[in-house]
Parts: C-alpha cells; sequence; structure tokens
C-alpha cells in the first residue's frame, strides 16, 4: 500500500469514527427524559405521594384572569367562583392523579420568543394560549403553565412557572377552564320506582296530578280525568314521574342572589315517595333559562305506611344458629321496631343529605327537565273527538 493510500485510510476511518460518537451523542440527547434522568423524570416532584395535601387548585388564563378557584375545605371540594358549592370530587382528583403520575417526555424550547409556539408564555399576555395551574399545600407551592396538547393527544406542552426550560410532558393535562364544569351537579336522584305521587303547578293553571296506589303498580294514573277523556298513553304520565331520576343543574347561584319573582308568579310541584321522602320546588323562567329551588322534608304518616306494609307482606326473617343436635336453623322473626328505627335513621340520613345539597341555592335546570313543569292536563290526554280502541273496534263490529 502506498503511503498515500495509507493516508487516506486512517483518515477515513478516523472520520468514520468521529461521525459514531457525534451520532450517539446526538441519540442520547433526544432520549426521553425517564431513560436518561431518571430522579428528573417526573413533571412535579413528589406530587404523587402528597395529593392529599393540596389545599387549593387555581386556574388563570390569559391577561392574568382567575378562571377557577377549588378549595379544599373539612366538608370536601367547593369552588370560589359558583359561592363555595360543592365540587366535582372525582373530577378534582382526576386531575391532580394526572399531573402526579406525569413523566417528562423531552426537552422543548428555552427561547421566550418560541414560548407562543407551543402556548407556554407567560399568561400575563393578553394573547397567551396557555393557562396557569397553581397548587397550594406543598412545602414548596407549585405552578404549571400548560400549554397547548400534543397533536397524538397523549402529552401536553407545558413549563414550570420562573424556568426558561419548556418541556413535551405525558398526559393530556390542560384543565378544564370552565368553572361550572367542575362543580358536582346532580341535584336530587329520586327513581320513577319509589315515586306514589307528583302535583305540579304551573303560574296561570290549575294543579295536574298524577299518583299510583301501590308501589308495584306499573303505571301511573292522571287524578281528576275529566269525563269522557282517555289517557294519551301510560308513557307520559310514566315519563313525567322520572322528572327527579338523575337530575342534574346546568349552573348554580346562590339563593340570595337569584330569589323567585315578586309577583308571585312561579312554578310549583310536589314530589312524595312512599316511603316518605318529599321534594318540592319553586320554579321561574328568567329570559331563556329555568330557576328553580328545593326544599325536603319528611312525611311520617308515609313513612309509617310504608315500613307496616313492607313488615306486613313481606315477613322478613333472619335464620337462628343451627340447634347442637344437626337440626335445621329455626326462623326467627326481624324485630319489628328494630327494623322501623332502622329504616327511619336511613330516611332520615338521606333526607338530611338531601337538604345540605339543595337549600340555600339556586339551580338552572336543563330545558328538556325544566319541560315537565310546563305541562298542562291537556297534553296528558287524547284529542277531543278521538275515539279509544276499544270504541272503534265497537263501531267497527256494528
Amino acid at each position: 500500500m502506498n503511503p498515500m493510500n495509507s493516508k487516506t485510510v486512517i483518515g477515513l476511518g478516523a472520520a468514520a469514527v468521529l461521525a459514531v460518537a457525534i451520532a450517539a451523542t446526538i441519540s442520547i440527547s433526544r432520549k426521553p427524559v425517564a431513560e436518561t434522568a431518571q430522579g428528573a423524570a417526573e413533571l412535579l416532584p413528589g406530587l404523587g405521594e402528597r395529593i392529599n395535601d393540596i389545599k387549593r387548585i387555581s386556574v388563570t388564563g390569559a391577561g392574568q384572569k382567575r378562571l377557577v378557584t377549588l378549595d379544599r375545605t373539612e366538608q370536601g371540594w367547593v369552588l370560589a367562583e359558583k359561592g363555595g358549592y360543592p365540587a366535582d370530587a372525582g373530577k378534582v382528583r382526576e386531575y391532580l392523579l394526572k399531573l402526579g403520575q406525569s413523566r417528562l417526555v423531552e426537552q422543548k424550547t428555552a427561547n421566550e420568543q418560541r414560548y407562543a409556539d407551543i402556548g407556554v408564555t407567560d399568561i400575563g399576555a393578553a394573547d397567551a394560549k396557555g393557562m396557569l395551574v397553581a397548587l397550594d399545600g406543598l412545602p414548596q407551592p407549585a405552578q404549571l403553565i400548560v400549554g397547548i396538547v400534543n397533536t397524538r393527544g397523549d402529552s401536553t406542552y407545558v413549563r414550570r412557572a420562573g424556568e426558561a426550560q419548556s418541556w413535551l410532558a405525558k398526559g393530556s393535562l390542560v384543565p378544564d377552564k370552565t368553572a361550572a364544569n367542575w362543580l358536582d351537579k346532580l341535584v336530587v336522584d329520586l327513581p320513577a320506582t319509589r315515586v306514589r305521587e307528583v302535583v305540579w303547578t304551573r303560574p296561570d293553571g290549575k294543579p295536574v296530578r298524577i299518583l299510583k296506589d301501590k308501589a308495584e303498580d306499573t303505571n301511573y294514573r292522571l287524578a281528576d280525568l275529566p269525563k269522557g277523556r282517555e289517557l294519551a298513553s301510560d308513557y307520559v304520565t310514566n315519563t313525567q314521574a322520572t322528572t327527579l331520576a338523575g337530575l342534574n343543574f346546568d349552573d348554580v347561584l346562590p339563593a340570595a342572589e337569584a330569589a323567585p319573582p315578586a309577583d308571585g308568579k312561579v312554578y310549583r310541584a310536589t314530589f312524595a315517595s312512599f316511603d316518605g321522602i318529599v321534594v318540592e320546588m319553586t320554579g321561574w323562567k328568567k329570559g331563556d333559562l329555568f330557576h328553580a329551588q328545593f326544599k325536603t322534608h319528611k312525611d311520617q304518616s308515609a313513612f309509617d305506611a310504608s315500613v307496616a306494609a313492607v313488615q306486613n307482606e313481606t315477613k322478613t326473617e333472619v335464620s337462628a344458629p343451627a340447634g347442637a343436635d344437626g337440626s335445621q336453623p329455626v326462623p326467627a322473626a326481624v324485630d319489628p321496631a328494630k327494623d322501623k328505627a332502622e329504616r327511619a335513621a336511613k330516611l332520615d340520613a338521606e333526607v338530611g343529605m338531601l337538604a345540605k345539597r339543595v337549600e340555600g341555592w339556586t339551580f338552572v335546570l336543563p330545558a328538556y327537565k325544566a319541560a315537565n313543569f310546563d305541562k298542562g292536563s291537556e297534553e296528558f290526554l287524547k284529542p277531543l273527538g278521538e275515539k279509544s280502541n276499544e270504541a272503534k273496534k265497537t263501531a267497527n263490529a256494528k
């Protein structure tokens, strides 16, 4: 091999080694943080073990506008923007878990001129795309600017407040910026299987009443059915009885800030269960929205009657221990007084919890639920002149 060829080979070999080294360096630098620096992998170090220490979560938007303030109280999480109404504890915990479990995936820009591209600009800017999430209650308060979600949807661009470096972090971490969406929106859940009767009155109408005589009856009937008229269908009355089944609200306001109209033109409704719970509603329209206030109490006479019916009809029994001779257990009747006391305690607790949830508040109800309070008796009847099927069959047979 001539000297020139030898030098060429050596030079090429050195260049190849250098290229491999550079490639390795670039490869390492591009690896996810979780692979190269395990100790720095957590987005908010230590949060996962201290979620129950969080006392406040705040979400602030562009122009330093506070959007959501969630406070932990002795009674649970509440939303400051809605007068301290209870928040959805499950939703709050789910979001905290997302933050606590998030890991840094990849370093992004540290150039503030590029922050806007991924939504991590300081939120003092009026056009900031991201939101500042602040967690209080930790040894060191955590503040995180949450930018836009990665196009794959499984990670989010973030920047810890006060730091220049931005990151791509695991998970969809953008908080809900609508305060009302953090609320526990269940008003009351009284299924039709428990409802004995419903009575309601429109501001300018007569009372309408549907009822069942016995809990096991399949359908509700319309009280005071006009002579010669027929119910349009069992469906219309049965549907009316489901009004309080899983009733959610769209919005809520302190009752002192949203009172019924002074002229007294309101909707009123009373729902009574077989086992003695009574829910009363006072409602009114304000623009396109239906506002409602609720009260609840226990009907002692209905409760007494329901317990007596259960004890008389079912004859609830428990088995006594087997005899020493191996004989079969001897049925022993449940103590009626003890059984009634236990049922009373359960119902009293239900009434108390419902009262705590609804009293002192005005709820904005969904339009499809509010429509049930605006029905007159005529809407439950077949049109005048329409003959029943039986009447038609009789006429056709002649």
